[in-house]
């Protein structure tokens, strides 16, 4: 008995060391293992796609110091791989975008990497910001995508993916971005796409898609179909509903289809109706034809005797200063008499260094710099190239010439560096112009960011690193603060701070000049308020009664522009791209993924990413929803400072350095 206890107590014995031995094994920490194959994950990644990455490979933990990799508080998980603009290239090795498996952030945005994106991303367990948007991934979305339960954010926009919007997406219940747009993709959008947390949503660009927009989309922006075949709200074009079939209260039996039943409907028509159809479709058509000559001929004449040029995309067109004026340009001796007359050119700031008066900027060569709602800008230069002049022709306002000789007298008084120069004005009933000193070699904020605009048609956005565009702020604020601190009443304000009024000068991007200030209480009256909303800040529902907060609000605006490298709804002239700044990078934000925020050209300068969130907070307290919260222009322009100091000093110690430099996709 004794004996067969003991055998059959053995295997008892073996399980319970079994039990104790994995229970042990349990409590032993496996963060090393795990980080060892987040190491191997990412060597493999390198090795396929990016060669050039500086990572240390003799280093047994990739978050010492590796670029892009980001790990979790205690070192034993790599939580984030953000290589934006990299140049990495090739296909996505197999097997390791899904070993990250703690991976909570993803980006490999601009590059040029192509192929199909790996399916076994759903490995990815943890993901929740997914950023693959510029590069040349084509195939169809894998599914490993719709098992990213965690996920947020996803960006797959400007790449070459093809098939259709899975229902699968429905899946991601988390899902708070989704941008699709300038891809490949065709067929329909699922009617019962349902994202309950979805915020952005853009599937424009691509051409193929078709059918009715998903009602769970119709509150979406119209420019987030725009480019495609889809229909419905909130687009213009309704969908075209099939006519309901008429119910029969009894089945009626098919009649053999004849062989030509329109020829038997037209057979009962007479001849004498046949030809009166005739003469009427053809009394019609003469009509509509001479219709269309007499418009054509009605819009020439007009297009004539109009004073204004078309910039419509078109190169600068040299035209002189005199056909500004319909007054003006009937005749030499109407020109005359306006110079001689009470009509004449006032100067406002002292007399020119190189004399000129109304009838020698009549006769100056002049091409056009831009055109906005408030009126169009010229560059005039004069007979012999004397002087070069900008001439502001201001929209049409009835304004009583003592009120607008006293504004424009308020706004010559501000004189500052930072502030464009007004130096004589023209008042008539018909004609309003604004002569400033010319700034030279210089382009707008807004086409060194988004390229074309102004006399630089058709250039490309300019490669400026952090600090420049940095300096460029601090420069655009110490115009700004000098307005709110010298000015007087309706001159205490910019009143219409965006991009495309800060000029910075080719051969010093330390330095801006602020223009258009004062101007917005010229026409004030007139100013069609839907096309500032960019930067308009929340409590301004009349831009009469702007005010020194509504100025720190749009130059918030401002400073997010610059840091994103995003234009702000309906700010870049000609374009409908853009999007609500403010609500986007706050957004973005609270997910934890600041580092998104930043434009590719500035997210790689790792030694100013410090600086560079501060300008952001910086931009986040200016655009408060509450005028009280935000800071003054001067604080600003101070705290701006402080920033462009410590940029420079962390740059100009590592100015040797490759890694420096910013780069362009």
């Amino acid at each position: 008995m004794r004996r067969a206890a003991g055998v059959g107590g053995r295997p008892i014995l073996l399980l319970l060391l079994l039990v104790v031995a994995v229970c042990c094994s349990a409590l032993v920490p496996r963060a090393s293992p795990d980080l060892a194959a987040d190491r191997a994950a990412l060597l493999a990644l390198r090795d396929a796609v990016g060669p050039h990455l500086r990572w240390n490979a003799s280093s047994a933990s990739p978050c010492d110091g590796w670029r892009g990799v980001s790990c979790d508080a205690g070192g034993t998980r790599v939580t984030g791989l953000q290589l934006p603009g990299s140049s990495l290239a090739g296909q996505l090795p197999p097997r390791a975008l899904g070993n990250l498996t703690a991976l909570r952030t993803l980006s490999l945005r601009l590059n040029a990497l192509s192929g199909g994106i790996p399916d076994d991303i759903a490995g990815c367990a943890e993901l929740r910001a997914l950023f693959l948007q510029g590069n040349r991934f084509d195939g169809e979305i894998p599914e490993g995508f719709f098992q990213l339960n965690l996920l947020q954010r996803l960006d797959l926009s400007g790449n070459l993916v093809a098939g259709g919007v899975s229902p699968g997406f429905n899946k991601l219940r988390r899902l708070a971005t989704l941008y699709l747009d300038n891809n490949r993709l065709n067929g329909t959008l699922p009617a019962d796409l349902d994202l309950p947390k979805l915020q952005l949503f853009n599937v424009s660009g691509n051409g193929q898609l078709t059918g009715p927009v998903p009602a769970s989309l119709a509150g979406m922006p119209a420019s987030a179909f725009a480019g495609t075949g889809l229909c419905g709200a909130p687009l213009l074009n309704p969908c075209a509903n099939p006519p309901s079939p008429t119910p029969s209260p009894s089945p009626q039996p098919e009649p053999p289809a004849p062989a030509a039943p329109e020829h038997g409907k037209a057979s009962k028509l007479s001849a004498g109706a046949i030809a009166g159809i005739a003469a009427g479709s053809a009394a019609a058509l003469l009509a509509l034809i001479a219709a269309i000559v007499f418009f054509l001929c009605f819009r020439r004449g007009r297009r004539q005797r109009r004073t204004d040029v078309d910039v419509s995309g078109s190169p600068p067109v040299p035209v002189t200063v005199a056909s500004i004026s319909t007054k003006r340009s009937r005749s030499r001796s109407s020109r005359q008499t306006a110079a001689s007359g009470n009509k004449k050119l006032v100067f406002v700031g002292g007399a020119p260094d190189t004399p000129y008066d109304l009838e020698s900027l009549l006769h100056a060569s002049a091409e056009i710099l831009g055109k906005g709602w408030l009126g169009t800008t010229y560059r005039a230069t004069l007979e012999g190239g004397a002087a070069v002049l900008a001439v502001k022709r201001l929209r049409e306002a009835p304004i009583p010439e003592h009120e607008f000789r006293d504004r424009v007298a308020a706004i010559a008084a501000l004189r500052h560096d930072n502030l464009a120069t007004l130096r004589a004005y023209f008042y008539s009933r018909e004609e309003k112009l604004l002569v400033y000193d010319f700034v030279d070699n210089a382009r707008s904020l807004c086409s060194l960011l988004h390229g074309g605009g102004g006399n630089n048609n058709g250039s490309s956005p300019a490669r400026l690193d952090f600090a420049a565009r940095a300096r460029v702020a601090l420069a655009a604020a110490r115009g700004v603060a000098f307005i709110h601190a010298s000015g007087s009443g309706s001159c205490s304000w910019h009143g219409n701070i965006k991009s495309s009024n800060i000029l910075v000068p080719d051969a010093a991007r330390d330095r801006a000049v602020v223009t258009d200030h004062g101007l917005l209480q010229l026409v004030a009256a007139h100013v069609p308020l839907k096309r500032v909303t960019g930067y308009r800040a929340p409590e301004v529902a009349d831009p009469k009664r702007a005010s020194p907060e509504a100025d720190v609000y749009a130059f918030g605006v401002l400073l997010l522009e610059l840091l994103t490298g995003r234009p702000p709804a309906r700010s870049v002239p000609g374009s409908d791209e853009g999007v609500d700044l403010p609500e986007w990078v706050r957004a973005v934000v609270q997910e934890e993924w600041t580092a998104e925020v930043f434009d590719a050209a500035i997210a790689v300068e790792e030694r100013v990413e410090e600086e560079m969130v501060r300008m952001l907070r910086l931009a986040v307290d200016c655009t408060e929803r509450r005028p009280d919260r935000r800071p003054g222009m001067a604080e600003l322009a101070a705290t701006i400072e402080q920033i462009v100091d410590s940029a420079v000093h962390k740059t100009a110690d590592n100015v040797d350095d490759d890694d420096f430099h910013s780069i362009s996709p």
